[in-house]
């Protein structure tokens, strides 16, 4: 028979039942850092984001957060930029829907921003972004240019459709 060398079974990774709902000290974005939502997730550690600068990046999922920490589409997460590739973000944090909406306020986004009108807020996430999406569309003329997104508006519409999920 073979040696018997392991340390038990899954059950020892699995731990005891223990509440991790402690509040954290809300994490700022420093340089290098920008704050993103996550628009779909692409399997092996990988998402994309859009960031609050208006650029859809490439988010690696680091290894600390690999299968503790679950990131779903929609989610704020604060991503570290890399110097030699800018299409391409590492994930640092993932915010929770009170940290979100804390940091909003905190923030104090114009109300002007997209997403603060009073359809989205009643709407779900998906109705409410395919509802901007065919307004938008609507008013547009033949002039197909990209429209440039402040970084107090997309963070204000990123943490109002989390908040909408509630």
């Amino acid at each position: 028979m073979p040696k018997n060398k392991g340390k038990g079974g899954k059950n020892r990774k699995r731990g005891k039942n223990e509440a991790d709902d402690d509040k954290r000290e809300l994490v700022f974005k420093e340089d290098g850092q920008e704050y993103a939502q996550v628009t779909r997730m692409l399997g092996n550690g990988r998402c994309e984001a859009i960031c609050v600068d208006g650029t859809r990046r490439l988010c690696h999922i680091r290894g600390k957060m690999h299968k503790k920490v679950w990131i779903a589409a929609g989610d704020i997460v604060l991503v570290g930029l890399r110097d030699y590739q800018d299409d391409k973000a590492d994930v640092i944090l993932k915010y929770m829907n009170d940290e979100a909406r804390l940091l909003k306020a905190l923030r104090g986004a114009p109300r002007d921003a997209p997403g603060s009108t009073r359809a989205s807020t009643s709407m779900g996430p998906r109705t409410a972004r395919r509802a901007a999406t065919t307004s938008s569309s609507r008013t547009r003329t033949s002039t197909r240019s990209k429209k440039s997104v402040s970084p107090c508006g997309l963070l204000y519409y990123c943490v109002t459709l989390c908040s909408s999920m509630w």
